[in-house]
């Protein structure tokens, strides 16, 4: 099959996010809509009811900094921002944003936004108040910092799994990675969507530090595990001005922010976290006990404002012992299904009937799902589709949530299974295939499939695909044994279909 690629150059990368429209929490959005049309609320206050929303922040500062007047001078704060375009204007481009509840933004892009907000809680609680001149600066530069990651994750969600897999959990290098999935480096995207968008210039700063002043952040990681001897770190530090300076840059902290809660987001007790806390220590020029108390402390006022939510918060993972290693839950994949050879060869004669059995094709699907069920297969979903192959409306499911059985999908919504409708073929979802074709799939098959080894079939009748198939074994990696007890079951259903429709000439 061909479909479309991801984008692989930083134009087209650009391009690509630039039409990305992400959506508001609705409570959110609805609070800040009314005080629009309130005379009595000041900006002040409509600022601070547009804090609860980071998207809607977003689009406020982006607005005011695409003006050629803001071009040499961005606003570094909502207010300001605000202030910029006035409320008539901000009202109209709210009426832009979709609200929606957050239960239909998809799990991975509010995740990230909850390390945003924790991030945000990080800096303003560790370094607004020794910096309180720049606490606007602090604030939103920190929320704001992975919001051109945002773009990605909610235009392709599926990127964030994979690489937290690949990443985190296989231990394969970041850059690699990276070049992989996106044909360039996740920095330099960041460092140019940030610019784009006129963001805050702290962030375009954070994210240049990362890639251009590795040296110095090496050397600076270098003195802060010296943290039991804080006499001794100063004593470098005044020895090496340059570093000195470096360090203490207030845009610095932002970075110092993020990288605790991305970091701690992962694991607490984690090195990466260890010398993100350790450089935090340092620039505080706190000993490394008391800046664990002091993130601890924030960690959990992030929880307390953020409220109850089924995502993974970092504040959670404080209720274990400090000394245990741990990283956040992830879901728990069930074992793969074996093939139940007797029941699967009993169902594949009966399909293989020379005179049809069934009296209706619910009949036929019913033997069909249960065929691939004893095959190994343990999620299986079986659409048919209209005459006018405009439409595939869901006919047999196993190990499915119920709402799987009432599932319709529009091909017109999408390549892949545009492609599947033309002839009889085979998709395999891969690890390395999968964030080339997964963008291309419907949302609703993503949700039913969340997983990297999915297998989808269409069968064909007479010249014209009549039914599609999807079928995993609950995310686990399919065998070639696996692969090809599916495809001989697809054979099976194929000859079922063929006889059942010849049935009664």
């Amino acid at each position: 099959m061909t479909t479309t690629p991801l984008p692989r150059t930083l134009p087209a990368w650009i391009k690509a996010l630039d039409a990305v429209v992400l959506p508001a929490f609705a409570d959110a959005y609805t609070q800040v809509q009314r005080a629009l049309r309130d005379s009595s609320q000041s900006m002040r206050q409509i600022s601070e009811l547009i804090q609860d929303s980071p998207v809607m922040a977003l689009n406020v500062i982006r607005e005011a900094n695409r003006d050629a007047a803001a071009a040499n001078k961005p606003a570094e704060s909502l207010e300001v921002a605000l202030s910029r375009i006035g409320l008539k204007r901000a009202e109209a481009l709210f009426q832009r944003i979709p609200a929606v509840k957050p239960s239909e933004v998809p799990a991975p892009l509010r995740q990230l936004m909850l390390i945003s907000q924790h991030a945000s809680q990080q800096a303003s609680g560790l370094f607004a108040a020794r910096l309180a001149r720049l606490w606007q600066e602090i604030h939103w530069s920190s929320l704001l910092f992975l919001s051109p990651i945002w773009t990605l994750v909610a235009a392709h969600p599926e990127l964030l799994e994979t690489w937290e897999q690949r990443v985190l959990v296989n231990g394969e290098p970041a850059p690699k990675v990276e070049q992989e999935l996106l044909g360039i480096s996740l920095l330099d995207l960041c460092i140019a969507i940030a610019e784009h968008w006129a963001l805050p210039g702290w962030i375009a700063l954070g994210y240049r530090l990362l890639r251009e002043n590795r040296r110095m952040l090496i050397k600076a990681l270098h003195i802060a595990r010296d943290n039991e001897h804080p006499l001794h770190q100063q004593q470098m530090l005044d020895a090496d001005p340059e570093l000195r300076r470096w360090l203490t840059l207030p845009s610095n902290t932002i970075v110092l922010a993020n990288g605790l809660a991305l970091s701690s987001h992962h694991s607490w007790s984690g090195i990466h976290s260890l010398r993100w806390q350790r450089l935090a220590g340092l620039y505080l020029q706190v000993p490394l006990g008391e800046l664990q108390q002091l993130v601890h402390q924030q960690a959990a006022a992030s929880a307390q404002a953020i409220g109850p939510t089924e995502l993974w918060h970092p504040a959670q993972g404080l209720l274990w012992p400090w000394d245990s290693q741990f990283q956040q839950p992830r879901r728990v994949e069930a074992p793969a299904a074996q093939v139940q050879v007797e029941p699967w060869r009993a169902l594949c004669r009966e399909l293989l009937s020379e005179r049809s059995p069934y009296g209706n094709v619910l009949q036929l699907s019913a033997t069909a799902c249960q065929a691939l069920a004893a095959a190994g297969l343990s999620r299986v979903l079986l659409m048919l589709v209209d005459r006018r192959q405009n439409r595939l409306v869901a006919q047999q499911a196993s190990g499915l949530p119920e709402a799987a059985a009432r599932a319709t999908l529009d091909p017109e919504q999408s390549q892949v299974l545009r492609r599947l409708l033309e002839k009889p073929a085979l998709l395999r979802l891969n690890p390395g295939n999968v964030a080339q074709f997964s963008a291309l799939l419907p949302g609703t098959l993503k949700t039913l499939f969340p997983g990297e080894h999915v297998l989808l079939r269409s069968i064909g009748l007479d010249g014209r695909v009549v039914m599609l198939v999807v079928a995993d074994q609950a995310n686990a990696p399919l065998s070639d044994a696996s692969v090809q007890a599916f495809g001989k079951t697809v054979q099976c259903i194929e000859r079922a279909l063929a006889t059942f429709s010849k049935r009664g000439r």
